[in-house]
């Protein structure tokens, strides 16, 4: 079937100056807002955010995990300045260790990532209280009102925020580029004015203030940009109320940002269909585009990589100009000195979520392990990174046919983001739960005001079962225009003094490459199907890999590299600035780009958890093979100035050159041992609900009870500290990990690996009293949603089990293995 879309004559241009958002004087970059898409040094500015929460994950690794971040395409890190981690108790507000905000701030802009506090007072977050100290609820006053007994320790937290940050902001050259004000609170615009005044005279400042936008918010006119979001699952609805439809039409290309079912437990929803906010005045800016999804006791989702990186491509055909993720990296509560810290039924929240961890499914998990969902946005974010300031101008236009409604599973999903001569194509094939179908014969005619139209590929293919992609229309490859290609952008690199534009193939597309004749000279490529069309080259044929390159002279005697990976190999790309020069990387492993180590030399670093020798290939490739000069997480290498025995050996890689990292050491998964203390014999624990008729999380007490299976666990000598994780596959209910009666790592039952950090663990009493694994059952009569997906997540195979016949989910630990992880550092040679 060929699709039909006309491009309308482009819009007048965006109105500047309305808002009330203006940079600092004299910043060599200001930051400003049109009605349709954010502007930096005068140029369209498409920024990626990522949540990541100081508070809980250690200080120590920050740094590190900062950089995974920035090398997985994000620009901006996004924070809750959570309440009651700083302020437990009344008057001792802490900014030490995981609570050191400013430090946290200031590494964000030592390696060039935007800051962006979200500064409450209440955050949600999932923490006790939405983040509001009991002290504070203890108090004769209305929280989030203007009610002055409210008010006043709100202004003391704001001076205590403003104070850390003090000197930080874009005036004296520091990374904050937006404070957020509250969260998710609809329906009194008038406080969140008054907390925006607040923030200010407490001296903090930002050239973009923002809030929430979902739930039809009322915000007061002009002072907030309101963000939306949209999630791929929930936790927080109703374990027997299917997927949401609010989640849903996410998978879908419409023009409506609200998300009615974020938040909807704490507040009134109704599903609508239209926009109640101003859509003419300001740009579509997301902050919480799922990148996982929490777990609570009654409802226990599961989430794919294929279902984050298709909702974060769709939204960008919808018309997004800010890709925020939340969470992009996972976490723990911290341990509370008074309390747990975590949402639950016991402080009237409606969901009971686990006392410790907060993973979330993240790109990045609890302990800062890759999921592949990484390398699905990282794709994208690398495509932002290059061609955003040219798609956050375009206006997403809609097909003529497309889905009737939410149900339509038939109809193709796809859309243009075009001005009047160019644009790109967004289709989306992928939806949980309820696949959809191939698409044969697809091929797809676009009319553009200013430059005729477009009708591509040659030959109409079949869209397959689960793609998600963009295509280039009329691209401008330094000076040659690529009309089409049926293969997704990725970034470029100047290799060999040419430009190499990197493409990824679609898995079951067969790429072609349509070159206006007019700009070019002459063209090579590695297939014979290179043939003259309408005014076009077009190049069929192609094998997709790193020897899939198209060489171009164009008519200015430029040169130009078209490169076309398969999608695999593509899922591997990073970019970065490594030894003096902004390079290719393809590394199945975790990489990361450090340009102040070194003595500011600049270093790569390998983050491995797979068998065998570390390798990764380059674009350009430096003079000499890279040295490396400090290995850690394995026997037999240290850090050092030269590691001994560690040698890097140089091959061809296709166009790239392939360094691998041969002697000191090896990956290991060590098969462990879970000894049965004591079997389950009792019963399992009797259903109780709380808030809202849900089910709630079993009692303490019954960890002590014979509902409990209790296993220990031994620790090997000689196993690296750092970098070690115990996987743990099991069955069963609700999970806790304690040394002595500390409990230092919990996981309700979802089909997923269990991860624990071997250097999480207090190591004196870990040697002392060593580790017992708690494992309940599950009650026949418990009213819980379990995924019924129980595949792999890329952390290890995982135990299938269901709880829908009436019998309860024993309580079993299947096996334990240590995975030990490896960093490799490496230098110019």
């Amino acid at each position: 079937m060929r699709h039909h879309l006309r491009v309308p004559a482009p819009a007048a241009p965006p109105l500047t100056g309305h808002l009330p958002f203006t940079d600092a004087p004299g910043v060599p970059d200001p930051i400003e807002v049109t009605s349709r898409y954010l502007t930096r040094g005068g140029r369209p500015w498409f920024p990626v955010s990522g949540e990541f929460h100081y508070t809980r994950y250690p200080a120590r690794d920050w740094e590190e995990e900062l950089l995974k971040m920035k090398a997985g395409g994000v620009t901006a890190v996004a924070s809750y300045v959570i309440w009651i981690h700083h302020e437990e108790t009344e008057g001792r507000i802490r900014f030490d260790g995981e609570r050191d905000l400013r430090r946290f701030a200031e590494l964000c802009g030592r390696h060039g990532l935007d800051f962006i506090p979200r500064i409450g007072p209440w955050s949600h977050a999932e923490v006790r209280n939405g983040g509001l100290p009991d002290w504070l609820l203890g108090r004769a006053c209305t929280p989030r009102t203007d009610d002055p007994a409210y008010l006043a320790p709100v202004r003391t937290w704001f001076e205590a925020i403003a104070g850390q940050l003090r000197g930080l902001d874009r005036a004296h050259g520091g990374p904050i580029v937006a404070i957020q004000i509250e969260n998710e609170l609809y329906d009194r615009p008038g406080h969140l004015l008054t907390l925006k005044r607040m923030a200010q005279d407490a001296g903090l400042s930002a050239p973009l203030w923002t809030a929430t936008a979902w739930g039809g918010v009322q915000l007061p006119p002009d002072e907030l940009l309101p963000l939306y979001g949209g999630y791929p699952e929930t936790f927080w609805t109703e374990a027997d109320g299917g997927w949401p439809d609010t989640c849903r039409k996410h998978f879908f290309f419409t023009h409506q940002r609200d998300d009615e079912g974020i938040g909807a437990d704490l507040r009134p929803t109704v599903v609508r269909g239209g926009d109640p906010a101003p859509t003419d005045r300001f740009p579509w800016a997301t902050c919480e585009l799922g990148g996982g999804m929490a777990v609570a006791y009654h409802r226990r989702p599961r989430v794919g990589a294929a279902d984050i990186g298709a909702l974060g491509l769709t939204k960008i055909g919808c018309g997004s100009v800010w890709q925020g993720y939340y969470m992009f990296h996972g976490g723990t509560n911290p341990p509370g000195e008074l309390t747990t810290l975590q949402e639950s039924h016991a402080t009237g929240y409606p969901n009971d979520l686990p006392v410790l961890t907060y993973d979330f499914q993240a790109p990045l998990g609890e302990y800062g392990q890759y999921r592949p969902t990484y390398d699905e946005l990282r794709l994208q974010h690398l495509m932002l990174a290059d061609f955003g300031q040219l798609i956050a101008p375009m206006e997403s236009v809609l097909p003529e046919r497309r889905p009737a409604g939410q149900y339509d599973r038939e109809t193709l999903r796809w859309t243009v983001r075009a001005d009047g001569r160019s644009g790109f194509l967004f289709v989306n094939n992928h939806q949980p739960h309820e696949p959809l179908p191939d698409h044969p014969d697809t091929s797809f005619t676009v009319e553009f005001p200013d430059a005729g139209e477009l009708t591509f590929p040659s030959t109409p293919v079949t869209v397959p079962q689960g793609a998600y992609f963009c295509w280039p229309l009329r691209l401008d490859v330094a000076g040659l225009r690529l009309d089409w290609a049926t293969a997704q952008p990725v970034c470029t690199v100047d290799a060999d003094g040419r430009t190499v534009l990197v493409l990824a193939a679609v898995d079951g597309i067969a790429p072609e490459l349509a070159l206006d004749s007019s700009t070019l000279r002459s063209v090579y490529a590695p297939t014979r199907q290179v043939s003259s069309v309408g005014g076009r080259v077009l190049i069929t044929g192609l094998r997709p890999g790193t020897d899939a390159l198209v060489e171009v002279v164009t008519t200015d005697g430029d040169q130009v590299g078209l490169l076309v990976l398969d999608a695999a190999t593509a899922r591997t790309a990073y970019r970065g600035v490594a030894w003096g020069a902004q390079r290719l990387v393809l590394c199945a492993d975790g990489v990361v780009f450090d340009e102040h180590a070194g003595d500011g030399r600049g270093e790569l670093r390998v983050h491995s958890r797979r068998a065998g020798e570390p390798s990764f290939a380059m674009l350009p490739a430096p003079e000499r093979a890279p040295v490396v000069t400090a290995a850690t997480g394995s026997s037999g290498v240290s850090p050092s100035t030269g590691v001994t025995g560690a040698v890097v050996r140089e091959s061809a890689d296709g166009l790239l050159t392939r360094y691998t990292v041969q002697g000191g050491g090896s990956h290991a998964v060590v098969d462990g041992t879970a000894t049965l203390v004591r079997a389950a014999t009792g019963p399992a624990p009797e259903p109780v609900t709380g808030v809202l008729g849900r089910a709630s999380a079993p009692a303490d007490k019954y960890f002590d009870t014979a509902a409990a299976a209790v296993y220990a666990v031994a620790v090997p000598d000689g196993l690296p500290v750092p970098g070690t994780l115990l996987r743990v596959h099991w069955t069963g209910d609700v999970a806790r990990a304690y040394v002595g009666d500390t409990l230092v790592a919990d996981q309700f039952a979802s089909g997923r690996v269990w991860d624990i950090a071997l250097d999480r663990l207090p190591a004196d009493a870990l040697r002392e009293e060593g580790l017992r694994l708690r494992v309940l059952p599950r009650h026949a009569d418990a009213r819980v949603y379990v995924a019924a997906e129980a595949g792999g997540d890329g952390e290890g195979a995982v135990e299938a089990w269901t709880n829908g016949d009436g019998g309860t989910a024993a309580a079993r630990i299947g096996r334990v293995e240590w995975v030990t992880g490896r960093t490799w550092a490496m230098r110019a040679g």
